[in-house]
């Protein structure tokens, strides 16, 4: 089975160690070294980055690393950030999962 790895700043330290998802506590600078580790490593299957951490890494190093490999990688918003609509993000995630181009209709 896959491992699904959370990278966090050190203030959410325990909210995905809760859930039993390994989580790696990182400092923005530390994220491209550690995103090209779990990436070689054939047992991880989803990485989740707290948007706080891509600050300082452009998007399309993200998306490199998505095309590259066949794990998934998710960013989710910070925690108290009012949430907000990513449907291409959303749709995107799908199109991958599925190989096939949906609508989401409102």
């Amino acid at each position: 089975m896959k491992k699904i790895i959370a990278i966090t700043p050190a203030d959410a330290r325990y909210g995905f160690a809760l859930a039993g998802i390994r989580q790696l506590i990182r400092v923005p600078r530390e994220l491209d070294a550690t995103l090209l580790e779990l990436a070689g490593d054939p047992a991880t299957g989803v990485v989740i980055i707290d948007e706080r951490l891509v600050a300082g890494t452009p998007q399309r190093r993200i998306e490199d690393l998505e095309r590259r490999w066949p794990g998934l990688v998710v960013v989710l918003p910070a925690p108290g950030k009012p949430a907000r609509a990513e449907e291409d993000y959303a749709l995107r995630l799908i199109r991958r999962a599925i190989g096939y181009q949906v609508r989401l209709a409102p």
